[in-house]
This record gives structure tokens, C-alpha cells and sequence, in this order.
């Protein structure tokens, strides 16, 4: 046998031909029709202790697209070969997908004797076959974080207000808005007790009504794709975040309504949307508060939020623009 090889691709024929070809190319295969499937598929083959020798990924699917999928797995699996195919390459994306190391790009249609010559071009590797790398818990406190959005009902002296909430103990960001309210503050401590203090330090103040409260609560997703965001987090997202820290007048804030029953699916659907810097959960899982770049793109974040509640599950969108009032 010359491998196993796991394909990722949301059309069925697809996988079914890929399956055929490579299977009479003395090829052992595995399919999954989306980005999720396979995280489990690789994880459970991990488990195993069984290595994947290639994998094969599309581009565009329904869930996480295949460059998130091939920097979340580079970054799991540095020498595992991938070759990425889609029938909707450009030059962009192939030298986006030909930057990470071990990498080739095909363009649909193609037959499989081009397929096997594109595999064979890469460098051999595996996924990891020891078990005890699984991700465990190493028993470290997460710090508590929470949401407070701010009504400033003492115009007169708002920026004075402004100014005194950005520097409160415990503020981690303090943004001026556009939209229901005029504040939307991050607070961040120690302990469920230590954010209290800080939500109690807040509506103390004079010439504000704090609106709402929300502690931040890790989502309910099954483990795999707990850990293949929380690399993804480190890996990209991050860095994205602090580029657009740089240009506040781009961003806006986001609340979310959405079932509860269907978190997993939302939450990872609007996570790996490229404009969303941050998604966090509150209120028993009934609410995502994020924060979206529109790049300064004239009508951008309009079609951001149109997109945001067209995904099923998600029952309201409301939007509040962030305004630069402060300078760096």
C-alpha cells in the first residue's frame, strides 16, 4: 500500500471518484464531506494510534474552508503532505495554500494519474501516532472575562466618564459605540468573584446605566473542535486581532441572539468567518458577542451582518460601531 490518504470535499461524486481512482492506485482512503468530520476523523485515527500519509482537502465548504483547515493541521502536523484542490483556484489562493511548507495546489478537473503525480511531488510524512499528544487539561484557571454595555446618561461630562471607565482596575478594553449604547467594556479577573467586583466597581459610577452584564462561558463543543479552534485562536486569529486594534474606526461590535440547541454549528460557522476578530458566549449560550472588521470598506459591514443572519440558528442581529475617541 502506498498510503493512507484522507479527502476532505463536500461534493459527493467527488469523493466517491477520489475514493475509486487512488483505491485502484494501491491508495487506502477515508472521506468526510466537511472541515468538522475530519477534525474528528484525524483525531480518532490519532487515538488509534493510525497515521494519515496525505491528506487531500477542498477549498470551499460549507463549514471551515480548506486554507483554515491546512493552517490549524500545518500547525498540528507540520510535515503531513496536503495537496489542496478546488474548481475556483486563482493565483491568490494558490500562493496562499504553496506558502505553507509540504504543500501542493490542483486545479479542477483533473484525472487521477495527475492527482498521484501531485501527491508524489511532496515530501513523505505522517500524522503523529502517539496518543499522549492529545491535548490535555493541565489543570491552570482560565481567566474570568465579562461584557458591559453602557448607557452614558450625563452627556455633558461624557468624555470624562469615558475616560475614567477606560482606566477602572479590571478593564481590559473599553470601547465607544455607535448604536443601542454608548460603552461596551471587557472586563477581565482572576476569579467568578474578582468580575463581580469589577461589574460592581461599574454601576457604582455616576452619570451611567449599565444596560447588561455577561460573563464570557467557553462554549459546548465536542473536544475535537474545542481544540482545533483554540490552535486556530492562537495561530491566526490573534494576530488578526491586534492588526485591527490598530484601526478601531473599521470595527464594530456584534450581539448575536441564536437557538441554543444548534451552538456548536453557529458558534464555528460565525468563528471562522473572516471579518469576525473575536466570538465569545454569554448568557447560558443564548447570545455571541463578537467584534467585526469591515476594513474600512464602504457597505462592507452591511453584508457582514447580512451574512451573520442568514446562517440557520441565529434568530437577531444588532450591530454597534466602534468609535476612535482616544489616541493610542
Amino acid at each position: 500500500m502506498k498510503g493512507r490518504v484522507l479527502v476532505i470535499d463536500d461534493e459527493a461524486e467527488i469523493r466517491r471518484n477520489l475514493t475509486f481512482g487512488l483505491t485502484q492506485e494501491d491508495y487506502s482512503v477515508v472521506t468526510c464531506p466537511d472541515g468538522i468530520s475530519a477534525i474528528h476523523e484525524l483525531n480518532q485515527s490519532r487515538n488509534k494510534g493510525l497515521a494519515y500519509d496525505y491528506l487531500i482537502t477542498d477549498i470551499f465548504m460549507p463549514d471551515i474552508d480548506g486554507l483554515k483547515i491546512l493552517k490549524v493541521i500545518k500547525n498540528q502536523y507540520p510535515d503531513l503532505p496536503v495537496l489542496v484542490i478546488t474548481g475556483f483556484g486563482d493565483e491568490r489562493l494558490m500562493m496562499t495554500a504553496l506558502a505553507e511548507y509540504n504543500t501542493g495546489f490542483l486545479n479542477k478537473p483533473f484525472e487521477i494519474p495527475e492527482l498521484v503525480s501531485a501527491l508524489e511531488e511532496l515530501t513523505p510524512g505522517k500524522t503523529a501516532t502517539d496518543s499522549s499528544k492529545k491535548q490535555v487539561d493541565d489543570g491552570m484557571r482560565e481567566s474570568v472575562s465579562g461584557y458591559l454595555t453602557i448607557k452614558i446618561t450625563d452627556s455633558e461630562n461624557s468624555m470624562e466618564i469615558f475616560d475614567k471607565l477606560y482606566s477602572m482596575p479590571g478593564i481590559q478594553s473599553c470601547d465607544a459605540v455607535r448604536g443601542d449604547f454608548d460603552v461596551v467594556l471587557l472586563a477581565q479577573a482572576e476569579s467568578a468573584a474578582g468580575i463581580e467586583e469589577v461589574f460592581d466597581s461599574v454601576k457604582a459610577m455616576d452619570g451611567i446605566h449599565v444596560l447588561s452584564m455577561s460573563q464570557v462561558q467557553r462554549p459546548k463543543l465536542d473536544r475535537d473542535v474545542d481544540q482545533f479552534i483554540d490552535t486556530y485562536q492562537k495561530a491566526v486569529k490573534q494576530e488578526a486581532q491586534a492588526g485591527a486594534r490598530r484601526q478601531p474606526g473599521s470595527m464594530s461590535y456584534i450581539i448575536v441572539d441564536i437557538d441554543p440547541d444548534s451552538i456548536q454549528q453557529i458558534f464555528t460557522t460565525v468563528f471562522f468567518i473572516d471579518e469576525v476578530l473575536v466570538c465569545d458566549v454569554i448568557e447560558d449560550g443564548t447570545k455571541l458577542v463578537g467584534m467585526i472588521t469591515g476594513h474600512g470598506a464602504v457597505g462592507k459591514t452591511p453584508r457582514i451582518i447580512e451574512k451573520l443572519s442568514q446562517i440557520d440558528g441565529v434568530l437577531r442581529v444588532r450591530e454597534a460601531k466602534v468609535i476612535k475617541l482616544l489616541d493610542d
